[in-house]
């Protein structure tokens, strides 16, 4: 199934349709959220350049203010996707996301500015502004505040299984697999949803992904080849996460010691979680980012 590509900006139905084609064709899903983002900034940049104009107030009326409108919109569905332009932009930084569901925010991003546009009365409204920072937020906090929403739900389940606070796994969830950027895919680029980097061991019987993985020896890290567990969702890896808490006896003092961030991550060090030395140190450093940004996002 394909994308209509003469999809007008500020068709709300035809984005409903676009965010159900992103089922079966990301890509092009993703190229034409990108065009449709592009072609809403443009025409709200050049309502922004009409609004700084003085006017005459001579045969200035709702009907004309209409034309102008649609002739802005007219305007930009032209000046939209050209080669080089900045759905271009957008859409590269996007499909080097697909898997990660955080991709989905351009087309977010699209609906959102369009029914802002189409609530719109009058020009005393407040004028729309253009959003880049939710594509862009893919980087920077904007993404680590994405990924504490994703998370959220699932990590509380997850404390109530084993006890251990909320913040502190999804805080370990982002130092794993770094904000989402680096999760554990499969060959084909898809995700594994294994955002606590659970190695698949002879016990394990379900699904895995291989992949090379930095392991220290001895103080110096190597490069190796290992075998992780694979999930169909992000609620099935923070349930398994908690029953290797909360089941596993050599875990048994990390839920002991979860009442402060450093307990955590040192009972998580001394368990042997991770081989790196300073794993400790750099999962409170983590778990105290999460906790600024939580308060932060209250």
């Amino acid at each position: 199934m394909g994308v209509n590509n003469n999809l007008q900006i500020g068709d709300a139905r035809g984005i409903a349709n676009l965010r159900n084609t992103a089922n079966t064709d990301p890509k092009a899903a993703i190229r034409e959220a990108a065009k449709q983002f592009e072609g809403i900034f443009m025409q709200q940049l050049m309502k922004s350049m009409r609004d700084a104009q003085v006017g005459s107030g001579m045969l200035e009326n709702s009907g004309t203010k209409l034309g102008t409108e649609m002739l802005d919109q007219q305007f930009a569905t032209q000046m939209t996707g050209l080669r080089g332009g900045l759905s271009e932009v957008i859409a590269r930084q996007l499909e080097r996301q697909l898997g990660d569901p955080l991709a989905n925010i351009a087309a977010d991003a699209a609906k959102a500015s369009v029914e802002r546009i189409n609530n719109a009365k009058d020009d005393a409204r407040e004028p729309v502004a253009p959003t880049p920072a939710r594509l862009e937020g893919l980087q920077g906090k904007e993404r680590q505040m994405g990924f504490l929403r994703l998370h959220g739900d699932a990590a509380k389940a997850a404390e109530a299984a084993t006890g251990i606070p909320a913040n502190f796994m999804v805080a370990q969830a982002a130092h794993e697999s770094g904000w989402g950027r680096h999760e554990i895919k499969h060959r084909d680029g898809s995700t594994s949803f294994n955002v606590f980097g659970i190695k698949a061991g002879p016990n394990w019987k379900g699904p895995v992904a291989e992949v090379t993985t930095t392991e220290y020896i001895n103080g110096q890290p190597h490069k190796v080849k290992a075998k992780f567990r694979a999930y169909g969702s992000y609620e099935e890896a923070f349930t398994d996460y908690a029953k290797l808490m909360k089941n596993n006896p050599r875990y048994s003092k990390v839920v002991d010691n979860a009442s402060s961030a450093h307990g955590f991550a040192q009972g998580l060090q001394k368990a042997g979680y991770a081989t790196d030395p300073a794993y400790a140190d750099k999962l409170t450093r983590m778990i105290n980012t999460t906790l600024r940004l939580q308060r932060a996002m209250a």
